[in-house]
């Protein structure tokens, strides 16, 4: 445990690019995609634009003791959110909880700016919200 109540693990960021490859949203040599995309924005944020495949689970939920959902269970996760604050947190919740868990540095804010892909409720064209 540091000074500032994290432990050492509590620093696990990544960039989105990398996010990307962890999670088969890129080509990457040598990298199978096998990480999930786990997406803790509001409803209203995940609804206006997500990465495809990206599977949904609010802070507000996680924070209040929700499981994972299916598809993140047994699996690496790299939390995602609009800018890297929440998602940092929900990292830290779920490694406390013995989840293999990163976040991603900027968010969807830089996912999107970086090109990656980005549908919304409806499959189309998505926004970050």
């Amino acid at each position: 445990m540091s000074l500032f109540g994290r432990s050492p693990r509590g620093a696990a960021r990544v960039t989105v690019r990398a996010a990307a490859a962890r999670t088969g949203h890129t080509p990457a040599t040598g990298n199978t995609g096998t990480a999930v995309l786990l997406d803790i924005r509001e409803p209203h944020e995940w609804q206006a634009g997500h990465a495809p495949g990206a599977v949904h689970l609010p802070l507000s939920a996680l924070a209040g003791g929700d499981g994972l959902p299916a598809a993140a269970r047994s699996r690496s996760v790299v939390v995602i959110c609009r800018s890297g604050n929440r998602s940092r947190r929900a990292a830290e919740l779920l490694r406390d909880r013995g989840v293999e868990a990163v976040d991603v540095i900027g968010g969807m804010r830089d996912w999107a700016g970086a090109g990656l892909p980005v549908v919304d409720a409806r499959g189309g064209h998505g926004t970050v919200a």
